[in-house]
C-alpha cells in the first residue's frame, strides 16, 4: 500500500516555504549569492539576507569567502553532482519557458535519485487556474511523470535493487507492487511517453518524455503539468510532439555544452 498523495497544506506560512526553497536551490545548485535567491524567491534582498543567515545558524547553508552560499552538511545530494545538476537546471529553463509559451501549462524538469524523483526546474503557467513550481520538491519516483520515465529505463535487475525489499524493512507501505509496476513500466517504454493523472497529487494531470544524454541514457523527464478539469485525451499527441521537440532541443544544448 503507497503512502497517501501529496496535498498543501490550507494555509501555507511564506517565510518558511521561502526558506525550504532556498534550501532545495542550494542543494540543487550551490553557489548563489543573496541578490539571486531574492530574485528567485520574489523576496527583497533583507528578505533573502534573513532567511539565509537561518540557514547557516542550522547548518542547511555555508557562506564562503566570497558570501557566496552553499548547501550545509544538512543538506546531501546523492547521485547528481551540483555541477550536473546546474548545467541541467540553466540548459533546461529556456526550453521550458518556450514550453509555457506554447502549451500555457506548468513545465517541469526532474532527475531521479534512488527510488526518489526531484524537481529541478519548473517555469509556471500564466493562468489564473494551474499547477504551481514543484522546484526542490522530491516524491516517489512511481508516482510521477518523469519518475516512471526514468525507471522505466532501468533493466529487471535495476529495478530489484531500486525496489529491494530490505530497503523497505522499516517503511513497507511506501514499496509499490512490483508486478503491476513492472507492467506500467513495459507500456512507457513502447510509447516513450508517460501520463500521470492523479498519482502525485489529487486532480493534477502530466505528460512527460525522457531527456537523453550523449551516451543514450536517460538523465531527466521533461514534463507539463495541468489541473485535472483543463486536461483533454485528444490534445495527447499534441502534448507529447511538443515535449518531445523541446526534449530533442534540450538534448543539444546539452551535447554542444559539454
Amino acid at each position: 500500500m503507497d503512502k497517501p498523495l501529496k496535498t498543501p497544506p490550507p494555509y501555507a506560512i511564506a517565510s518558511v516555504d521561502h526558506a525550504l526553497r532556498a534550501a532545495a536551490m542550494l542543494q540543487l545548485e550551490g553557489g548563489l549569492t543573496v541578490s539571486e535567491i531574492a530574485e528567485r524567491l520574489g523576496v527583497a534582498r533583507s528578505t533573502a539576507h534573513r532567511l539565509l543567515a537561518m540557514l547557516v545558524y542550522r547548518d542547511f547553508a555555508v557562506q564562503d569567502e566570497r558570501r557566496v552560499y552553499h548547501a550545509g552538511p544538512v543538506l546531501e545530494l546523492a547521485a547528481h553532482s551540483q555541477s550536473e545538476v546546474s548545467q541541467l537546471r540553466a540548459a533546461a529553463l529556456p526550453h521550458l519557458g518556450r514550453l509555457v509559451d506554447l502549451l500555457n501549462e506548468t513545465a517541469n524538469l526532474t532527475i531521479r535519485t534512488g527510488d526518489t524523483a526531484r524537481f529541478i526546474a519548473s517555469v509556471e503557467s500564466t493562468r489564473a487556474l494551474r499547477i504551481g513550481s514543484r522546484e526542490g520538491m522530491v516524491f516517489p519516483a512511481h508516482r510521477t511523470t518523469a519518475g516512471l520515465l526514468l525507471l522505466a529505463q532501468l533493466g529487471e535487475s535495476e529495478l530489484d535493487e531500486v525496489y529491494a525489499a530490505e530497503r523497505y524493512r522499516d517503511r513497507p507501505a511506501d514499496r509499490p507492487d512490483l508486478a503491476r509496476l513492472r507492467a506500467q513500466l513495459a507500456r512507457i517504454g513502447r510509447s516513450g511517453f508517460a501520463v500521470n493523472q492523479g498519482r502525485s497529487e489529487r486532480g493534477l494531470v502530466a505528460v512527460g518524455v525522457p531527456v537523453y544524454g550523449r551516451d543514450g541514457t536517460a538523465q531527466a523527464g521533461l514534463s507539463v503539468s495541468m489541473p485535472g478539469v483543463r486536461h483533454d485525451p485528444r490534445r495527447l499527441p499534441l502534448l507529447v510532439a511538443a515535449l518531445n521537440a523541446a526534449a530533442r532541443a534540450l538534448e543539444a544544448d546539452l551535447a554542444a555544452a559539454s
